[in-house]
């Protein structure tokens, strides 16, 4: 599958042919990242072929790295020319990366959404429709990822933002 960003100053082929699994995530992590009421991501094998970086890739890319509340780290990749977030991926509170990475949704060309899991709704701000796959937090089992929690007693771990501002200069006109 083909993922671009809005400028397409990033272009990349996805590793494998299909996500591992796709998820309307509406914590409000994702909701700030996506500035909307949720986020959407695709989750692919993170090597061999996207990770570690090609350097090509890497030149286009800027990465912004925060804290897990497990203690571990999110690397956040967006695109240096249109700012768009691109890919996530996590490393323990150990320095091991996690077997996965997160693609954002709406940069995958062809991505179907038919069987997304909606996670997180115990923050959603908008209706989650009736019949498909909910969490109120994390799934039970991610890829890329070992749980020992159930559906009932879901204690994963979310990922929590630190204060971060950026101030763009904007010219004004009256």
């Amino acid at each position: 599958m083909e993922v671009t960003c809005q400028c397409k100053t990033i272009s990349f082929t996805t590793p494998t042919a299909e996500p591992l699994a796709v998820y309307v995530c509406h914590c409000t992590e994702c909701r700030a990242q996506s500035a909307s009421a949720f986020g959407t991501s695709a989750i692919f094998p993170a090597e061999p072929g996207l990770f570690p970086l090609p350097p090509e890739l890497a030149s286009r890319l800027q990465v912004w790295t925060r804290p897990t509340d497990s203690g571990g780290t999110m690397d956040c990749y967006f695109c240096r020319v249109c700012g768009v977030r691109v890919m996530h991926r996590i490393r323990g509170a150990d320095g091991t990366e996690r077997e996965t990475v997160s693609i954002k949704g709406g940069l995958v060309k062809g991505l179907s959404w038919k069987g997304a899991a909606h996670i997180f709704t115990r923050s959603a701000v908008v209706d989650v429709p009736e019949g498909v796959e909910r969490w109120e937090g994390a799934p039970d089992v991610m890829p890329g990822r070992k749980s020992t929690s159930s559906p009932e007693h879901n204690q994963w771990n979310t990922l929590r933002v630190q204060p971060f501002r950026v101030l763009i200069p904007v010219a004004y006109r009256p």
